[in-house]
């Protein structure tokens, strides 16, 4: 039988390829229509109990409104102080002996600090001028917080039945077994939320005494900034440690390099 020989398999080649084109075009917005989800499971408790003290679509509104300051209030404020501390970093390093003690170390006969040193000043500039280019995405992170804050008030005002009433029918499985990942959802989303934010804040203490016992500055922002990173899978807070101990070492300062190695590492 030829491809796309009779009707029934033209209408399924279409609707295939408008499919695929929808979720090309759906792509950018992923995280805003995830987060609207997530965002209901961790609110929806609020708005109930506002909703026994004033109505149902007003509590919605106070919800989307916490949660709208709650979200963007500490992201811009962070973003803020990553950027200039970054620049701040770049400059330092720049300007102080790191490069210069990369510039004259040896292999044998070859040379291999002026590679190293080239390659550090060119890291450090990248990260000086990639922490402002982050901030060159708000418009697409503002168009995904809002996608999500809608859906999140319309799923609060409709209790999430109504939505889940017209979801439920198009799942590929029974509606026991449809309800029950409902349920699985939202119990892991909940479970996620708790553990990986207390894991986080754990971890942004440990760095912060790894900071202040050896001496580095700034260990409380970069406490902060570790409860922000070890939401990151696999790399996480060793985006703040691991150059950190990197710098101690490079300094002569073998121990304490050694000291925060093995917090990060073992501890």
């Amino acid at each position: 039988m030829a491809f796309l020989d009779t009707a029934h398999q033209r209408a399924s080649f279409l609707i295939l390829l408008l499919g695929t084109g929808l979720l090309i075009a759906l792509a950018p917005f992923v995280s805003g229509l995830v987060g609207g989800l997530v965002l209901y499971v961790i609110f929806a408790p609020v708005h109930r109990w506002l909703a026994r003290r004033m109505p149902s679509r007003v509590a919605a509104g106070v919800v989307v409104l916490l949660a709208l300051v709650l979200l963007v209030v500490p992201t811009v404020s962070f973003a803020g102080l990553v950027a200039n501390q970054a620049q701040s970093i770049a400059n330092g390093v720049i300007r102080g002996p790191l490069l210069d003690r990369l510039s004259q170390l040896k292999f044998g006969e070859f040379e291999l600090g002026p590679q190293l040193a080239g390659i550090g000043e060119r890291i450090v500039n990248w990260i000086g001028a990639g922490a402002f280019g982050l901030l060159g995405t708000a418009t697409r992170i503002g168009l995904n917080l809002t996608l999500a804050l809608f859906i999140t008030y319309y799923l609060l005002i409709s209790g999430g039945s109504t939505a889940w009433g017209v979801v439920r029918p198009h799942i590929p499985f029974s509606p026991a077994s449809a309800d029950i990942l409902r349920d699985r959802f939202r119990d892991v989303t909940v479970s996620t939320v708790i553990g990986s934010g207390l894991i986080a804040c754990i971890q942004g203490g440990l760095v912060t005494l790894g900071f202040w016992a050896t001496g580095l500055s700034n260990g409380l922002f970069w406490g902060l900034v570790t409860v922000v990173f070890a939401i990151l899978p696999v790399v996480g807070s060793a985006l703040v440690w691991g150059p950190a101990a990197v710098t101690l070492f490079l300094d002569g300062r073998y121990g304490a390099a050694a000291g925060l190695l093995v917090l990060g590492v073992v501890i």
